[in-house]
């Protein structure tokens, strides 16, 4: 029997052995795990047997080094030498264990591991530590006993499962205006709100996982199971997320399995002496692009330490899920670096890496166990087919796949194109262009399309006139026409999208320039790794009318559940830069003319009463309020099966109206 994936793209056929494969390959290693237990998710515990654990029998450090000859703790408690009362015994060919009295260790005591092996040795992180921290003067990591008096409980249950995310993008540490690193304290207090006034119903949080080098962005991490110290502690994030549920707000974790850094003290690399403990031997090992390790998910044990990982997260820190990086880095041997995604034939060439895409469907399986109304994204920009669809039915299980297409589309568009040349048969084509079969979650841009080399979509607007002309006071046709179009963009882009939206943090409100986290190149400085809260809150200045739009825009779609059904076109007006669709009950309506309004544009429409219920050109949002709101529109009878809707459209500009 053929899968059902195959059954609902037909251009599957000649692949559909090689997608049965894949997915006997998940059934038969998920068996292979579970012989001893009914659940995968029973058996990814790594994170309770290894590590450090206060018991009965005092503290309890296991690790796993199968290369090490020899494992020691060292520490404070023992002046950081190597002593035999700290050494560790190997308990089977490839652990180690130690159990001190309860009295040698204390809450917050910084520690690492000495491991040696034949011909050298090294000081390390315990592979499965909790809580890492960095000495701020001689800038190395340590291990930190975590062990409050007083942890953090949580007191708001996660809410429901969303259908239809709506997804607010944030990364803590560059959350404030302050010139430093913010802290999950600062963005449950001053952020969190703003994100709930918006509407929006998720909130995506990125670098949570402890990394060393604060401008990668969170992307290269070291200590998988630990809580980033930069923005604080374990407790501080609990206590985020548990203040986001009881705002009705669930909270999903940017999470990275698909490389680790390269960094031999601090993280994975070469922990015990060899070089693919974790990872891939020799050149697989590597990626080219990133200076970073690949893991080896052919590997038993590598399988088991990232499952447990996403069970971690889920268990100890009530995430609602997670939005799965770097993809197409993990199931393409060449990481997809310089390959056109533009034929079936890619993703079944032999070019992939089977063992991670068994993972991926695997780490599917434990997560939604764990966590039935947990959510799952996938970052591909590969577009493999079944990303986003049931493992049971030949896909990877993931609930939802970003539409990275969209943003690159967004950003193509402005760079290469007047106004006057946009073609709004190709913009309804690229917005929609989405599998059917699969849920996807739409975007103008997120911190990507932001990242220093490049700018905002509102930035690339209004270019210079952004420091000199956002005034109240002074009116400029660049930010006029910057502000028109930010709106419409993403009015489009939600108004098209599959089933969810994301926005970056600040980028709803047209945040300025680029985002640059220290570093040499710029002479370590914050200028670019914050936001600043003030110019959006400032009345005397037009971004809070961004702001304010977009608040309406997101209300309007939570509403209003518009996700339901899928845009149907009415109108595609190349000549005259017009588009409208339908969706549900709503009219979708775009003059992107940048100088003509239409007085009386006629085109056929579903029969009935419209009303305006949202309108870019409002003067609410700094429009020209070159529309009558209260005025009610009615279809004219043309023909049988045949109604005809008149409206004026001002040049660049968009609306919504609502039919009954």
């Amino acid at each position: 029997m053929k899968p059902e994936l195959v059954n609902q793209d037909k251009l599957l056929e000649p692949f559909a052995k090689v997608i049965q494969e894949r997915h006997e390959r998940i059934l038969a290693l998920e068996k292979e795990f579970t012989s001893r237990a009914t659940r995968l998710a029973d058996l990814c515990n790594s994170y309770l047997y290894y590590g450090l654990h206060k018991t009965d029998r005092g503290w309890v450090f296991r690790e796993w080094a199968p290369h090490a000859t020899a494992v020691y703790l060292i520490g404070v408690f023992n002046d950081w030498r190597k002593h035999p009362d700290y050494a560790l015994k190997k308990i089977n060919r490839e652990d180690w264990e130690i159990v001190l009295p309860e009295g040698v260790l204390s809450h917050e005591m910084l520690y690492r591991l000495l491991v040696e092996w034949d011909g050298g040795a090294g000081e390390r992180i315990p592979t499965h530590v909790r809580r890492a921290v960095q000495d701020e003067y001689t800038k190395i990591f340590s291990a930190q006993v975590w062990d409050p008096k007083n942890p953090y409980r949580m007191k708001h249950k996660s809410p429901h499962r969303t259908v239809h995310p709506l997804i607010y993008e944030a990364h803590v540490g560059m959350s404030t205006e302050h010139k430093r690193v913010s802290t999950f304290t600062e963005f449950r207090l001053f952020v969190l709100p703003r994100m709930v006034d918006l509407g929006y119903n998720t909130l995506q949080l990125m670098g949570i996982q402890e990394h060393p080098y604060y401008g990668s962005f969170g992307y290269q991490v070291s200590n998988f199971f630990a809580v980033s110290s930069r923005f604080g502690t374990p407790e501080e994030l609990k206590a985020l997320i548990d203040a986001a549920h009881g705002m009705g707000v669930r909270v999903i974790m940017d999470i990275v399995h698909s490389h680790a850094v390269n960094n031999e003290m601090e993280g994975l690399s070469r922990f015990d002496g060899s070089y693919d403990q974790f990872f891939y031997p020799g050149e697989q090992g590597y990626h080219p692009l990133w200076n970073s390790r690949c893991f080896n998910y052919g590997k038993h044990q590598v399988i088991n330490f990232l499952l447990s990982n996403c069970k971690y997260w889920l268990d100890e820190f009530h995430f609602d899920g997670f939005r799965f990086d770097g993809i197409t880095s993990m199931i393409y041997w060449d990481h997809g670096i310089n390959r056109d995604f533009t034929d079936y034939r890619m993703y079944y060439d032999g070019d992939q890496d089977e063992n991670a895409i068994v993972y991926l469907g695997l780490a599917n399986r434990v997560i939604h166990q764990v966590n039935p109304e947990a959510i799952t994204i996938a970052e591909d920009m590969s577009g493999m087919p079944g990303m986003a669809f049931p493992v049971e039915e030949g896909g990877l299980g993931f609930d939802f796949r970003m539409s990275m297409g969209v943003p690159d589309y967004w950003i193509k568009l402005l760079k290469d194109r007047k106004d006057e040349e946009w073609h709004v048969g190709d913009l309804f084509y690229e917005l929609t262009n989405k599998r059917k079969e699969e849920h996807t979650i739409s975007y103008a841009e997120s911190h990507d399309q932001a990242l220093v080399g490049d700018k905002t979509i509102f930035f690339r607007l209004v270019d210079k006139a952004i420091y000199s002309s956002m005034s109240v006071f002074n009116k400029n046709i660049h930010i006029d026409r910057g502000i028109a179009l930010h709106k419409m963009i993403r009015l489009v882009t939600i108004g098209t999208a599959g089933d969810g939206y994301l926005s970056f943090m600040g980028n709803e409100w047209g945040h300025p320039e680029w985002i640059d986290f220290p570093r040499e190149g710029n002479n370590w400085s914050y200028d670019h790794a914050r936001r600043l809260w003030s110019l959006v809150d400032d009345e005397q200045l037009r971004f809070r009318f961004l702001n304010a739009f977009d608040r309406a825009m997101i209300h309007f779609v939570e509403d209003n559940q518009l996700f339901v059904g899928y845009p149907s076109p009415l109108v595609r007006d190349n000549e005259r830069q017009i588009l409208i669709f339908t969706r549900g009950d709503f009219l979708f309506v775009f003059n992107f003319n940048p100088e003509v309004s239409f007085m009386d544009y006629q085109f056929d429409a579903p029969p009935g009463k419209y009303m305006t219920v949202l309108n870019t050109d409002s003067a609410l949002f700094d429009g020209f309020g070159r529309i009558d709101e209260n005025v009610e529109h009615f279809t004219r009878y043309i023909a049988p099966g045949r109604s005809q809707l008149s409206l004026y459209l001002p040049a660049r500009s968009a609306f919504v109206m609502h039919r009954s």
